[in-house]
């Protein structure tokens, strides 16, 4: 199983915090959300194997290191998920997006999906599943689903703000994929909202309640 991976870099720390204020507009709350998936990403992408290629600089040729061509999938789960997309492919602009949306059933809290697209080769790609907050567990289990039946292995999850609940159930489905998380906050309420978290993501990001 691997551990989750909480961010400590005092720049995604003081965005996050800046993101949790209330009095934060939808147009500080997008740019906010989208800088601080491209910091994430940094940590997202260590792993990609890199290669030598010969570059000739001013001075010599020389050997240097480049991403060996491994392709990318970025896959947000709408709504609040494609508030991350533009800062990750400010990095990898090579990258390709597909999407699955899922709501959350006010009476149950259950995810309900109804749309999935994805690239035609998802299963040869490294994938990157977004989505601001993982509350209950239950839409990102779901989406990691949905892919998995789908023939894709190599899967990670980033979210900015994480609930000990949503880790707990995201661990125990999918112990494979390595998770990424912003923020680790202390609980959820009753009606299954992050706790001190930042209100309704998909609402602040798009200004709708």
């Amino acid at each position: 199983m691997s551990k989750p991976f909480i961010m400590d870099h005092p720049l995604i720390q003081h965005k996050i915090t800046l993101l949790r204020d209330k009095n934060t507009g939808s147009k500080e709350f997008r740019e906010l959300t989208n800088e601080i998936a491209m910091l994430m990403c940094y940590e997202a992408t260590r792993d990609m194997p890199m290669k030598q290629v010969e570059v000739e600089t001013p001075i010599c040729v020389g050997k240097f290191n480049v991403i060996a061509g491994r392709k990318i999938a970025f896959i947000p789960i709408l709504r609040a998920g494609l508030g991350m997309v533009d800062g990750l492919l400010s990095l990898v602009p090579a990258a390709k997006v597909g999407h699955i949306g899922m709501y959350r059933d006010p009476d149950t809290h259950m995810p309900v999906e109804y749309y999935c697209k994805l690239p035609a080769d998802i299963q040869e790609r490294d994938i990157l599943v977004l989505d601001p907050m993982l509350a209950t567990g239950g839409s990102a289990v779901d989406a990691i689903n949905q892919l998995k039946a789908r023939g894709c292995t190599n899967i990670k999850f980033m979210c900015i703000i994480a609930a000990p609940e949503g880790l707990a159930a995201m661990e125990k489905a999918h112990p494979d994929v390595q998770i990424y998380v912003g923020a680790l906050d202390d609980h959820l309420n009753e009606h299954m909202y992050i706790v001190p978290g930042l209100g309704d993501a998909g609402d602040r990001i798009f200004g709708t309640k």
